[in-house]
């Protein structure tokens, strides 16, 4: 046989070895530690989503998921080192939908492309945002509210935990939507603001509901509306601002699962299998419920379309509202 012959065949049985090979790898995954890394400090709800989660597989797996907290950068430090780990699935990202799509909208630089360089595995949960108010104050519906801002313009104003934040959104579409001249007041997170309302000094604004259902079952926060397009279980009696007069309003906040772009499709659906599982067993079920989040547990696909929605929404609002990071 010449040389020439040889080094063809040669070639043709490494390139029938090759997928044979990735194949073989992806059924045996994992066979080492998976990273898990979550953009944010540790004691958060989606580190404490993370590590449970985090828990269940490596029992399912017979290997370590290690929990890494990467915060900073509103998110994008960690992210942004998910987007360059190797694509094997051996590093995934527990992510908010702040990094992975609103950022897009008020960073006119990112390190990466949420879109082009992760790749969806799971919409873990749906994390409400209410419309809260004082209870000394008259505002029992949205359409209170809307009328007391109405009649007087620039003179109402309404408290979120910062600006460019899904609340701060929440806000400017309630003015764009609702015809209505309010002031934004952000503060410099969600404490100060509790704070605030509780104290009666804030009227009104937007919280993510983990962050108060306390207050709110206790009576001392009021709820008259989610910006959520559908209502939720853990607040089954409160309205949606699409229902309460605003047909199509939405300004959503959810917590997922991505990994590297390029992650091979047979491990991101035995990513989306293992997780989506755990996710929907009663024991899981009643933890998210404990800290005020909606229990999903999506396709890839369903969470890529989530995504790119909220990207496009929020580019919407940003530009009407200029809104823009610190």
């Amino acid at each position: 046989m010449n040389k020439q012959l040889f080094a063809g065949l040669a070639a043709a049985l490494c390139a029938l070895a090759f997928p044979f090979s990735a194949a073989l790898a992806q059924d045996n995954f994992p066979n080492k530690a998976v990273k898990v890394i979550v953009p944010y400090p540790a004691g958060g709800s989606l580190d404490t989503i993370a590590r449970a989660i985090g828990q269940h597989l490596s029992g399912k797996w017979g290997q370590p998921v290690v929990v890494e907290n990467r915060g900073g950068g509103s998110g994008m430090i960690g992210t942004d080192a998910v987007a360059k780990s190797p694509a094997d699935g051996y590093t995934l990202l527990f992510s908010a939908s702040s990094e992975v799509g609103m950022n897009v909208a008020v960073f006119p630089q990112m390190a990466y492309d949420p879109v082009r360089d992760l790749a969806p595995v799971t919409l873990l949960a749906r994390v409400p945002v209410a419309l809260l108010v004082h209870p000394s104050t008259p505002i029992h519906t949205l359409a209170d509210l809307l009328k007391m801002a109405k009649a007087s313009p620039g003179k109402i104003a309404y408290a979120t935990p910062g600006i460019a934040t899904p609340q701060h959104f929440a806000g400017e579409l309630l003015k764009i939507r609702g015809q209505v001249d309010m002031v934004h007041v952000p503060y410099k997170g969600a404490a100060p603001f509790i704070n605030d309302l509780l104290a009666g000094h804030v009227s009104f604004g937007f919280l993510a509901t983990p962050s108060v259902m306390a207050h709110i079952k206790t009576g001392k926060m009021r709820v008259i509306a989610l910006t959520s397009t559908e209502r939720s279980a853990q607040l089954p009696q409160v309205p949606t601002i699409a229902e309460s007069g605003l047909p199509g309003f939405e300004v959503g906040q959810w917590l997922a699962v991505f990994a590297p772009a390029a992650t091979p499709p047979a491990i991101i659906q035995k990513l989306n299998a293992d997780i989506v599982s755990f996710l929907r067993t009663p024991e899981f079920t009643q933890r998210l419920e404990q800290l005020g989040a909606d229990v999903v547990g999506s396709t890839p696909e369903e969470l890529r379309k989530l995504q790119l929605q909220d990207i496009s929404s929020y580019r919407t609002i940003a530009n009407t509202a200029k809104i823009k990071a610190e």
